[in-house]
């Protein structure tokens, strides 16, 4: 068990606001915080790395101690066993993929890890290849794949995928949940994407200025209402056209577009651009707008 509570005073865009979160996080699982920017998202990853001091506070990995503010224990970065991707790509210019990962190797460290990685980002035809000649879905795996070389604890992703187009972006989460899978990891993800959080998060935080507002699954958080079916998926609607008495809603799921038949009553609160659920039971087709 992860248990993490950290209090911060922040300068905001409105001025002074006090960052005060205590979260509990299951090992193994995909945990996101979601939120407007400012909120303090990227502050608690930061203080979680050890690379922000936090005023107050305490995190305690699997009952090892790394921040313990009335102890005044505070573990540095280096001793924190953390992985950690950025929005941008921060590899080395000078050094190719592979030069890149074994950088990252802790003294001693099996190499195994670094052939291994690359394998599985599937970057092994691009190996020898220097960070100038890749592309930026490329150049984004080669820094996953690096945060993983000294198998953290913990891996933190302040959205890592911002940048990317939609297929690009979809490829990449799956590359993220396959590699979280296979070395059981705990990750931690910040997104503005709520189809991004409803694929791959287990549990969801709502940071709003510095506290949690609401947390739990992400489809019961973004959802007014329970939804059940034999399958759910979420995406953007991109088009209503009426025909007669019914509607037909065009959907963006992934790369890929769906229609679906509604009536006046289900999309009255609905307009191209919203996030939807689209949920199936017995072949009956059910849209939730997401809030």
């Amino acid at each position: 068990m992860i248990h993490i509570a950290l209090q911060k005073k922040l300068i905001a865009a409105n001025g002074e606001m006090l960052l005060d979160i205590d979260i509990s996080i299951e090992q193994g699982k995909v945990v996101t915080l979601y939120g407007d920017s400012g909120a303090g998202k990227t502050s608690i990853l930061r203080m979680i790395a050890g690379l922000l001091q936090a005023d107050k506070g305490s995190i305690t990995i699997d009952k090892h101690i790394w921040l313990d503010t009335d102890q005044r224990i505070c573990l540095k970065p280096q001793q924190r066993k953390i992985g950690f991707v950025f929005q941008e790509y921060a590899l080395f210019p000078n050094m190719t993929v592979k030069e890149n990962l074994l950088f990252a190797l802790e003294k001693g460290q099996d190499k195994h890890i670094v052939e291994e990685l690359i394998d599985i980002v599937e970057l092994g035809n691009l190996q020898h290849r220097k960070p100038e000649y890749l592309s930026g879905g490329q150049k984004q795996r080669v820094a996953l794949a690096r945060a993983m070389v000294r198998k953290p604890k913990i891996l933190m992703l302040d959205e890592p995928l911002s940048a990317l187009d939609s297929k690009m972006r979809a490829k990449l989460q799956d590359y993220i949940l396959r590699i979280h899978k296979q070395y059981n990891l705990t990750t931690l993800l910040i997104s503005h994407e709520i189809g991004e959080v409803i694929k791959m998060s287990d549990t969801v935080y709502v940071i709003d200025h510095g506290r949690i507002s609401k947390q739990g699954n992400p489809i019961d958080v973004f959802t007014t209402k329970h939804i059940s079916g034999k399958f759910q998926f979420s995406g953007e609607i991109v088009q209503i056209i009426k025909e007669d008495v019914i509607y037909i809603v065009t959907i963006l799921i992934g790369t890929n577009f769906v229609k679906i038949i509604a009536q006046e009553s289900e999309i009255e609160t609905m307009t191209i651009g919203d996030n939807v659920i689209v949920a199936s039971k017995a072949f009956n087709p059910l849209l939730q707008k997401i809030n």
